[in-house]
């Protein structure tokens, strides 16, 4: 091969992405036919159906008052962990990193309309920082390629919440999420592992829509005494004071106990063995139709 032709082809080569890399970059509309109804009005107080928690989260979840964020400052623009930021109620703009030499992706930015909430997906093998480095609401994201789907690794989160009604997730949580892209749709499935609440990894999945005319805007939260409460009032319930817990197994016709969650109730087998409810109502008259056909989350 003469030397002009053999100089062609390593330009060819070096200009050639790896092998079924996947190009997550765009803009993306959320699609919400997986949990709708806590996704979208949000989980019911005392419901941690299908979260393998220990007695440590029930007990947490059972003393949350969601009057905490409307009256202490620092819950009140409180962004999403980045275990659940795509879970949320938020579009998503996906940016590659690249690196001005090579012209390779070195990283994968995400940035979430609510909150304005940025995470970075490293792609170019560095360590994850030292265990008592600063963590963060997004924590550190390492990636790297199985084919076509890119595999994350997140460690440094700092407190925050697994389910909106007050389940929590400790500090010395990790995830490891997993991007696969079917044409216009994308698919991100995350497994968090929390040593301090969970007894087993809790697998969620997300589904995202291309959407190439969208804009993000801005999202800006102000602090504000939203009800009168004492300076240093923080509201919550002391153990076995909670009034609502029993709300959503009456509104449901559920079996209080089904309500508890734990690793049992993730299972289809549980329904086998879970009881029958105190009450049933009549008909249903809570957010029945949740999502039906993209309909709204009405009460009636």
């Amino acid at each position: 091969m003469c030397g002009a032709a053999a100089a062609g082809l390593l330009i060819v080569v070096w200009n050639t992405p790896a092998f079924a890399q996947m190009d997550f970059a765009g803009e993306w509309a959320p699609l919400y036919h997986e949990d709708y109804p806590e996704r979208i009005p949000g989980p019911e107080l005392g419901d941690y159906m299908g979260i393998p928690i220990n007695d440590a989260a029930r007990l947490r979840g059972d003393s949350y008052d969601a009057d905490r964020i409307s009256v202490v400052p620092e819950y009140e623009c409180r962004p999403h962990g980045g275990d659940y930021s795509m879970r949320g109620l938020a579009n998503m703009r996906v940016d590659n990193i690249l690196d001005p030499v090579t012209q390779q992706v070195i990283a994968i930015h995400t940035r979430m309309n609510f909150q304005e909430m940025e995470r970075t997906i490293w792609l170019d093998g560095r360590p994850h920082p030292p265990e008592l480095a600063a963590h963060t609401f997004s924590g550190f994201s390492t990636g790297s390629w199985d084919g076509n789907m890119l595999n994350g690794y997140t460690t440094h989160l700092k407190e925050s919440y697994m389910r909106r009604n007050g389940l929590p997730r400790s500090d010395k949580a990790t995830f490891r999420e997993h991007w696969v892209r079917h044409g216009n749709y994308l698919t991100v499935t995350t497994v968090i592992t929390d040593p301090a609440f969970l007894t087993e990894p809790l697998v969620r999945s997300q589904t995202w829509l291309l959407d190439p005319g969208q804009q993000l805007g801005r999202d800006v939260c102000e602090y504000v005494p939203e009800i009168p409460k004492a300076a240093d009032e923080i509201p919550h319930h002391l153990p076995e004071s909670n009034p609502y817990l029993h709300e959503v197994a009456d509104w449901y016709g559920l079996p209080y106990e089904a309500t508890r969650g734990g690793a049992g109730t993730l299972y289809p087998e549980y329904r086998l063995k879970m009881g029958k409810p105190e009450k049933s109502p009549e008909k249903c008259e809570r957010y029945c139709t949740c999502g039906q056909n993209g309909g709204p989350c009405n009460l009636h």
